[in-house]
């Protein structure tokens, strides 16, 4: 099994990536890492044969859709949308083997799968990622909503990558599940802030997905959410729907 913690890693929305590379120890984590990664199902990972899911971008001036199945155990990915001209394209290949694939697969179509997939498995990556910083700064008031919550930064290392230095905020309710975010890009492409919620919670399987995101980014309206989420389970020939 190609170990998570070796995927790739992305910046929010799908105007840019960030690739970390796990460092070779891992750094101390605070207590919250363990309950988020629990909440979300970690778990119960190693059940996951695949994850199936649609990631839908309403961004100014632009709407994306982009279809997936990631194998986590084989780390294999499907992929099913349109390509810089409009066409429709579909394609499968195995990351390991990423450099035997055509420049668009490398340089489009991966991309937006670490950014897609960043989106829908954040609260996992907190735990898998062993090149971030992890502090738990207490409680602060929601960027967004009334109230509060527990503020987690996690923070990406300054050298490396497309855009190092990324900042993610996180703030997390009592029942350990993310309400809101923002997320600060350390490069100097484009969104450079970007703040929403963490709505529409549903199970699929073992794992718990956030399928709603409104906010902004630098201040434009924006909202990232995702449709057909849908697990496969080891030793199931059906998809487990998200409900």
């Amino acid at each position: 099994m190609t170990n998570p913690r070796r995927v790739t890693t992305t910046c929010a929305l799908a105007l840019g990536v960030l690739v970390l590379a796990a460092s070779s120890r891992a750094r101390e984590r605070p207590p919250i890492v363990e309950r988020i990664a629990k909440t979300y199902g970690l778990g119960s990972f190693g059940q996951i044969e695949g994850i199936r899911y649609t990631f839908n971008a309403d961004l100014p001036g632009a709407k994306l859709a982009r279809t997936w199945v990631w194998e986590p155990k084989t780390d294999r990915v499907s992929y099913e949308g349109k390509d810089k001209a409009g066409k429709p394209v579909k394609v499968t290949y195995l990351r390991s083997q990423l450099g035997t694939q055509e420049a668009a697969v490398q340089d489009e179509i991966e991309p937006d799968f670490v950014n897609d997939q960043y989106w829908l498995l954040f609260p996992f990556h907190v735990s898998w990622d062993d090149g971030a910083e992890v502090e738990d700064t207490g409680t602060h008031e929601l960027p967004l909503g009334k109230g509060s919550a527990e503020r987690v930064l996690v923070k990406y290392p300054a050298e490396g990558g497309y855009t190092p230095g990324d900042t993610w905020e996180l703030y997390v309710g009592s029942d350990n599940r993310i309400r809101e975010f923002i997320y600060h890009r350390g490069g100097p492409k484009k969104p450079s802030v970007v703040v929403t919620t963490w709505t529409d919670y549903r199970k699929a399987g073992p794992l718990l997905f956030s399928l709603d995101h409104h906010g902004t980014a630098d201040g434009q309206p924006v909202r990232i959410f995702f449709s057909d989420v849908s697990v496969k389970l080891t030793g199931s020939d059906t998809w487990t729907k998200a409900r």
